[in-house]
């Protein structure tokens, strides 16, 4: 076996050095790169945090999308930084993608509910503590999250609707107004003074300080039904006092209602009998 010369063991070190030299000038770029991707997604961080809150986004939103673009810009930079040290990217970044599309498919229903969050928590068509009525579910918001919508309901329920339905069906929001009238029906007998019945109607509703004054609640003759003359009694009144004010408002009616001998009927028909000769 021949012995290496001192030349060949020089030329060895020459290399081994080079190769050193450049693998560590590769992991210092490596380093670097992580460095600056890591100071840009921080820095995106913060421009995302005060852009949002200039425009007034949830919270919810805001985090996500911080989220988002900081992994997102993280994960650039530590592909690029791989690249720098020799490895081969475009099979991992081919393999990420494959894996996307795969999680995509099998998560399509919870894509749709988070692409329907999004747009939630973007347009703004109802905020926590709002008394919405959507996707068959009537009651306060108590919270809205990327996924779904928790509603409390009158009965103290809580029902949690998935976003894609809440945004795919019509939703009906009770606060955004900041008040609402309550239509309600009242029948009164026939021979009932109809001046009578809408005096007494609205000084019961001016004693209640629920119903607004402004404006002006009113009480409107709407149907001469076949047993009775129906009034629309139309109080205006807060989102938050709307389901109390008509839960006690006919009590309150049919009790001055008998003080003042205003009849409310039964459904009745009148009967005629006719003998054959």
């Amino acid at each position: 076996m021949e012995t290496p010369s001192i030349q060949d063991l020089g030329n060895i070190a020459i290399v081994a050095q080079d190769l050193i030299t450049r693998f560590s000038l590769g992991v210092l770029a490596a380093i670097a790169i992580i460095a600056i991707g890591n100071w840009l997604a921080k820095l995106g961080r913060q421009f995302v945090r005060r852009l949002a809150s200039k425009a007034n986004l949830d919270p919810t939103l805001t985090n996500f999308i911080n989220a988002l673009i900081y992994y997102g810009v993280l994960g650039f930079a530590v592909i690029a930084a791989l690249n720098r040290l020799g490895v081969q990217t475009a099979s991992l970044i081919a393999l990420l993608g494959a894996a996307g599309l795969a999680v995509g498919l099998a998560l399509q229903g919870s894509l749709a509910n988070f692409a329907a969050g999004v747009l939630l928590l973007i347009f703004r068509r109802f905020q926590v503590g709002d008394l919405i009525e959507g996707a068959d579910v009537f009651g306060h918001v108590e919270e809205i999250s990327l996924f779904t919508t928790a509603v409390v309901t009158v009965d103290n329920k809580t029902v949690v609707i998935p976003n894609a339905k809440l945004t795919s069906e019509n939703i009906t929001n009770y606060s955004s107004k900041g008040k609402i009238r309550a239509d309600m029906v009242v029948g009164v007998a026939y021979e009932t003074d109809i001046d009578h019945v809408r005096r007494v109607t609205l000084e019961t509703m001016a004693a209640d300080d629920r119903i607004l004054r402004s404006p002006a609640p009113s009480v409107v003759l709407t149907e001469l039904a076949d047993s009775s003359l129906n009034f629309s009694v139309r109080p205006w009144v807060k989102p938050e006092d709307y389901i109390p004010v008509k839960n006690s408002l006919y009590e309150v009616l049919k009790k001055r209602f008998d003080q003042e001998g205003i009849t409310i009927p039964f459904p009745q028909r009148d009967v005629h009998l006719f003998q054959a000769n």
